[in-house]
């Protein structure tokens, strides 16, 4: 049976994606109304159930028959039964009622002050030991908060905390951008990591500069320990020659200790054999450790009070 089409349409749909956006911003108010409408099959009897005006509800419903440009109710009196078209636009309006409805769930089921989300970013060098402590102290007094962890360097966490993909992370360096809250929480001292035989690993301390003819292995560029290793060098008074880039600052240990060149690394969660690692005096060595996060958008329950704990750790961050 074919669709009847209603003598007063307004808007009909096109191929035109304008047409196909403004037709849906019309549409999409008055889908909870229609639906009422089907279920009862009388228009008097939604209203009551919806709490609203009788003449709103109609109104609504011509209107929505004027905009689709189809006629979805035949009227009878004071009850109203679907056509055809109507019957159809039905189980994709209640498909679309159910998402909407697991959505607003979703994020209500996140924002909960004691069972919500936090969507929380940390360098790959703090998962072993650092994150897993924090968050179970975190979990002391918060224990049904669940956690989106995210591992990455800093600049993919900032581009995924610009993007709305993420509520926090800890990195290095701290950032500073105008967009950007960031708060320096601790620091970390890097260590120069050679091969367990090589010429300076009876050392427990050395200058930067007294590296500089090694091979070094090193983070890739944009990582910002790649950017502090860099940085150092070049104020030892040299640049490094650089075999291989990676991605994971243990890989790079790995690599030291199957003698493949030398590294300006943070301390191990678990001591590596095959190496040694001397601390740097000159210059000085190390790297802040900061929180960042959006500025001016507003925290759920769940990431302000983990974002207040943060905040506590300040000099305490790091595992001694």
């Amino acid at each position: 049976m074919a669709h009847q089409r209603s003598s007063q349409a307004r808007l009909s749909p096109s191929s035109d994606t304008e047409d196909m956006e403004d037709l849906s911003r019309l549409l999409a108010p008055r889908l909870a109304y229609f639906a009422g409408v089907a279920r009862t099959e009388h228009v008097t009897r939604a209203a009551q159930e919806m709490q609203v005006p009788q003449s709103t509800l109609s109104r609504a419903m011509v209107r929505l028959e004027q905009d689709l440009g189809v006629d979805l109710f035949a009227r009878h009196g004071r009850t109203v039964s679907l056509t055809p078209a109507g019957r159809t636009f039905l189980a994709s309006a209640e498909r679309a009622l159910a998402e909407i409805r697991r959505a607003a769930d979703e994020v209500r089921a996140d924002a909960d002050p004691a069972t919500g989300k936090v969507a929380f970013g940390f360098l790959h060098t703090m998962g072993a030991e650092t994150v897993p402590g924090l968050l179970h102290a975190f979990r002391a007094d918060h224990p049904r908060v669940r956690f989106s962890l995210v591992q990455n360097y800093g600049e993919a966490m900032i581009e995924r905390l610009r993007a709305g993909e993420l509520d926090l992370c800890l990195t290095s360096p701290v950032p500073d951008a105008p967009d950007l809250v960031a708060r320096r929480l601790d620091e970390q001292k890097l260590r120069l990591v050679v091969p367990a035989d090589h010429r300076l690993a009876a050392r427990k301390r050395i200058r930067l500069a007294e590296a500089s003819d090694e091979i070094f292995v090193t983070l890739e560029p944009g990582y910002g320990l790649r950017r502090i290793t860099d940085d150092l060098c070049k104020e030892a008074g040299f640049k490094p020659r650089i075999a291989f880039e990676g991605e994971e600052a243990e890989t790079l240990r790995g690599l030291v200790a199957a003698g493949l060149g030398v590294a300006l690394l943070p301390p191990p969660a678990v001591p590596r054999p095959g190496v040694a690692e001397l601390t740097v005096t000159a210059p000085r060595a190390a790297r802040e450790i900061g929180v960042a996060w959006l500025a001016d958008r507003p925290d759920t329950p769940p990431v302000a009070a983990f974002k207040r704990f943060l905040l506590s750790r300040r000099g305490n961050l790091l595992p001694t």
